[in-house]
């Protein structure tokens, strides 16, 4: 594990590194600013190899390296019930939205086995940590925005009540993605859905800055939005 450290320092961007700490805030592990294309063809090395070795010895000593742990679980070509246990052994660690999303981005195996996985993700939609929630949520606006299962989504997404703003961006993201496949089931949904105005808002806002909506579908979707109270902290941008 030494020698993957060293050589993930000398792919090390210094200036990537400080534009992804900013992005990030303050992340439990140090980050590095190894970008994602390498740290992808390294995983897809490994995951050629004794991948299993390797994730019984690897090490949480940066962002980089936890991330590469996930995108080896993603890249491995194994049966789903040998990976299943590293994917639920692997969520635990996340701690942050990069270290999130590239992991649900690397788990392809969830196109291959859309029911299992679709299975095995229904306990995390009763999370109450934070980010195993947002897993679930990612990997539902990443693999199951389809014609199999868009309304099974659209009647989990409003369900989803949970303080934490990581989990509210998300549902906000999964819902705008929605909305570019199915617009008019997503429409119905944002009407009668019992959303927070927060996690509400921030969906219409979303679905206003993509580039695949209309002018006029962005006119009826900005007329939608809730005024929010003039106290308290609003979203970002």
């Amino acid at each position: 594990m030494q020698q993957l450290r060293a050589h993930l320092e000398t792919l090390a961007d210094e200036t990537y590194r400080a534009f992804h700490q900013k992005l990030l805030g303050v992340p439990t592990a140090p980050v590095l600013g190894v970008r994602l294309p390498a740290l992808r063809a390294i995983a897809k090395q490994i995951a050629q190899g004794d991948w299993e070795a390797y994730l019984r010895a690897a090490r949480d000593d940066s962002l980089e390296e936890t991330m590469l742990q996930g995108m080896v679980i993603g890249a491995v070509r194994a049966h789903i019930d040998q990976v299943l246990p590293y994917i639920a052994s692997f969520v635990p660690k996340i701690d942050n939205w990069a270290v999130c999303d590239s992991f649900c981005a690397s788990l392809h195996i969830a196109k291959k086995q859309p029911a299992r996985m679709w299975a095995f993700l229904q306990p995390y939609l009763h999370a109450d940590d934070a980010y195993a929630l947002r897993f679930c949520v990612v990997m539902l606006l990443d693999y199951y925005v389809t014609d199999d299962y868009i309304d099974q989504v659209l009647r989990l997404l409003p369900g989803i009540a949970h303080p934490g703003y990581y989990v509210k961006m998300a549902v906000a993201w999964a819902l705008s993605i929605c909305y570019i496949k199915y617009p008019a089931r997503t429409l119905a949904c944002l009407k009668t859905a019992d959303l927070d105005d927060e996690t509400y808002n921030k969906a219409l806002q979303k679905i206003i800055e993509s580039r695949r909506v209309s002018d006029q579908d962005r006119r009826r979707i900005r007329a939608m939005k809730r005024k929010r109270p003039k106290t308290g902290r609003a979203l970002p941008s």
